[in-house]
């Protein structure tokens, strides 16, 4: 790592960080774990953040994971709390 911080400039190396920081945010899952996500919840009858016991996931992860669903149509939300929020399949 330090010979590469002594071989580029600060601000390219500053500027190739950044890239890797934005990269990693995007690819929030790893594709097992997101292809399991999207071949099984929708299979569920209800579809909670309780996702994260079922895939061993964060509960954040569950809830874009349970967004990301919602936004292909494949499950439906059905009640929205403050607290918890509640889908099922189409």
């Amino acid at each position: 790592m330090l010979q590469k911080q002594e071989l580029l400039s600060k601000s390219c190396y500053m500027s190739l960080h950044a890239v890797n920081i934005i990269y990693l945010r995007h690819n929030v899952f790893d594709p097992a774990t997101y292809d399991k996500l999207m071949s099984e919840a929708p299979k569920f009858k209800l579809i909670t953040p309780i996702l994260s016991d079922r895939l061993r996931i964060n509960g954040s992860l569950a809830r874009k994971g349970i967004r990301d669903l919602m936004a292909k149509g494949t499950i439906r939300m059905v009640s929205i709390h403050s607290s918890q929020q509640m889908a099922t399949h189409n």
